[in-house]
């Protein structure tokens, strides 16, 4: 038994290099940017652009796109919203994800990286987390709003959420 592991060969590693030879190549990483129409939104890309995502990482620019909302009228509740309210909703919000995507990729443009953009319907908070598995993502990065404690509690938190249940390390990006 001794005589076998000392005459077998060690296993050979081999590490893929550039055009040059004398640099390794970098492995790319999938990473995932929330995007939303807000100024935190923008200043998190930016700032990933600039410190951490890299030429060729893939990225994935995401805008989850909320539900429309309808609100309690006097009647309560359950008062009839016409088809007609809830489809020009619908296409305002689907106006906001292009314009919010759109922007995004220019920049993205910019700075010489490349990236898919796509829209998820749903509540951002969970839709964000779907997506970060869907993908096979390696990082996801979001933005914050900067709530303070109460405005958290009553509104939550989005990048909170993405940091306990994303399947992934999270970079929370705060504009200063």
């Amino acid at each position: 038994m001794a005589t076998e592991a000392a005459s077998a060969k060690p296993e050979e590693t081999t590490v893929e290099t550039s055009a040059d030879e004398s640099a390794p190549l970098k492995k790319s990483r999938k990473i995932l940017v929330a995007v939303d129409p807000s100024d935190e939104s923008t200043y998190a890309l930016k700032w990933s652009l600039e410190n951490v995502i890299q030429a060729e990482d893939k990225v994935h620019l995401l805008h989850a796109q909320p539900y429309p909302k309808v609100y309690a009228g006097p009647a309560g509740p359950g008062f009839y919203v016409p088809p007609e309210v809830v489809e020009t909703m619908k296409k305002q919000e689907e106006a906001v994800s292009r314009q919010v995507l759109r922007a995004a990729k220019a920049m993205c443009e910019q700075f010489k990286v490349a990236a898919e953009a796509d829209v998820i319907e749903g509540e951002p908070r969970e839709s964000i987390c779907d997506a970060v598995e869907q993908l096979g993502v390696q990082l996801l990065v979001i933005g914050s709003h900067g709530y303070g404690t109460v405005k958290r509690a009553f509104l939550g938190s989005v990048s909170d959420y993405c940091v306990h249940h994303a399947a992934c390390p999270v970079v929370v990006v705060r504009k200063v």
